[in-house]
């Protein structure tokens, strides 16, 4: 049985609250945190909860209190009933329209469009429906890349969630070596039972999707598939500056990172590090709070 703990605050007490998150260290990751304005009529009251397997331990109630500043909030916790919640969040939400392509799940029927191309994500545990800003905004991002004549022959998706961004990915550019991975072993499943609704072959040539589960660029196959003229990662700020020499590292000479699941506040410390890794800012998306980032090698002819 899951339990919840949650604390309403100021959007600012909410937003610092993640910040720390993000730059926790040994963070545990069976804490699930989610934020969400409360009334769009009361745009500065937010609500941050915690999500965990059981009944809140002493140490999982401490970890959330020590997300915020003095006085900190109220947090209740709740027991919850036996339900996927994940699902129970995802269902009957809206279809997405990002750059040419519309996301839905199967609550709702295809236009028929021939100008879109139509992702159908279901309920799922694994995050990345569309519905967030900043999954919208990289699928926003990915047709610019390929208006402007991107062509790569190598594309991973890292911190895939459903897969939803290799998809697309390789919707623009079907002929390209594709290969997604999450460190969450409940994505594996997720993006395979998503290929089969979308009709994405799953293998290891072109035109096919290579699925791992792996802690950032930490795996044999990522490394082997390696370098990418396309890295996509849309995870966090803490983890995208950490990984970035990894992640320069990976990408070809002339290839091009997709960065995403930052605040736009976050967004020059990100940049900072991507620049020291030798990438520069090509173009940026603020899509809400969220900025959507696209950077190519420095010494790019």
């Amino acid at each position: 049985m899951s339990w919840k703990l949650s604390a309403l605050a100021s959007k600012a007490q909410v937003d610092a609250a993640l910040d720390r998150c993000d730059q926790s260290i040994g963070w545990d990751e069976n804490i699930v945190l989610t934020a969400y304005e409360v009334d769009p009529n009361e745009p500065d009251v937010w609500r941050l909860e915690a999500y965990t397997q059981g009944k809140p331990s002493e140490a999982e109630r401490k970890a959330l209190h020590e997300l915020f500043d003095e006085p900190v909030p109220a947090i209740l916790a709740e027991k919850l009933p036996d339900t996927d919640w994940v699902s129970e969040s995802q269902k009957g939400v809206e279809p997405i329209r990002a750059g040419r392509f519309r996301v839905r799940t199967p609550d709702h029927a295809a236009l028929g469009d021939p100008s879109l191309t139509e992702f159908v994500i279901p309920a799922a545990q694994a995050f990345g429906t569309g519905q967030h800003e900043t999954t919208a905004g990289c699928l926003e991002m990915l047709h610019i890349m390929k208006a402007q004549g991107l062509l790569p022959g190598k594309v991973a998706d890292i911190g895939t969630g459903t897969g939803l961004l290799a998809f697309a990915a390789m919707d623009l550019w079907p002929l390209a070596f594709a290969t997604a991975s999450d460190i969450d072993p409940v994505c594996g499943p997720a993006v395979v039972t998503n290929c089969e609704l979308n009709h994405i072959p799953l293998g290891t040539d072109r035109g096919q999707l290579a699925m791992v589960i792996a802690d950032g660029m930490d795996d044999p196959a990522l490394q082997a598939r390696a370098p990418y003229d396309l890295l996509i990662a849309n995870i966090l700020a803490g983890p995208l500056i950490d990984m970035a020499n990894d992640f320069a590292g990976a990408v070809a000479p002339r290839g091009s990172i997709l960065l995403a699941g930052l605040l736009e506040k976050q967004e020059e410390s990100v940049r900072a590090a991507y620049r020291r890794a030798g990438f520069r800012l090509h173009r940026r998306i603020v899509n809400g709070d969220w900025s959507i980032l696209w950077l190519r090698h420095r010494f790019q002819g």
